[in-house]
């Protein structure tokens, strides 16, 4: 039997043997390609932690913004409503004003005697009172200064006044009454300073 013969006798039998491994290729390819498609389970739960801790982090940040939304609109509302008057009522303090001056130029003898002077200031006294009451209603009240500490936020010092007997900075005189609103200055007292006296004493905190 010559090369020639050998050869064709062998091929058919080597065809067997690719055959039957094409199979198991086949198999190892596809397993291959699924492992590929599928993702990492743990790789997808780090993800969605993620994915889930920022969201939960724009939930709280949209909150805390809703809320501090909703304190400054309260306080705005409580403002206006406090402070909504306030040019009207630096306009009635010229009224409380002249109501002060026409009671104080009232002659004090004129006060105890009986007749129209009399019932001029008690009718002057009443509508001062009442003014007064109405003002408050609306958060505005009279500052009463003498015998505090000078407050420069309500306080507007003209003079200083030479007096040992009271602590250094007291206000001792009341030139022109000051008016506050809810917590602000609405028009700051005209005072008179002791000046001289033992320091006052410093607010303990």
């Amino acid at each position: 039997m010559n090369d020639k013969s050998m050869n064709e006798a062998a091929a058919p039998e080597g065809q067997p043997e690719a055959a039957a491994n094409e199979p198991l290729d086949f198999v190892a390819a596809a397993k291959e390609r699924v492992e590929q498609a599928q993702p990492d389970p743990f790789a997808v739960l780090e993800k969605l932690q993620a994915e889930n801790a920022e969201m939960k982090d724009r939930v709280l940040r949209t909150l805390a913004e809703m809320e501090n939304l909703r304190r400054r609109t309260e306080k705005e509302v409580a403002d206006a409503r406090s402070y909504g008057v306030t040019r009207f009522a630096q306009e009635m303090l010229t009224f409380a004003d002249n109501l002060r001056r026409a009671l104080d130029n009232v002659p004090s003898d004129a006060r105890s005697a009986e007749g129209p002077l009399r019932t001029l200031a008690e009718g002057l006294e009443v509508t001062e009172r009442d003014f007064q009451a109405r003002l408050a209603r609306h958060g505005v009240k009279k500052l009463e200064p003498k015998g505090q500490k000078f407050d420069p936020n309500m306080h507007e010092a003209l003079f200083e006044v030479p007096d040992p007997s009271v602590p250094n900075g007291t206000v001792v005189q009341v030139v022109e009454d000051g008016y506050s609103i809810g917590e602000r200055c609405l028009r700051p007292a005209k005072v008179g300073v002791a000046r001289g006296g033992p320091k006052a004493a410093e607010a303990t905190h």
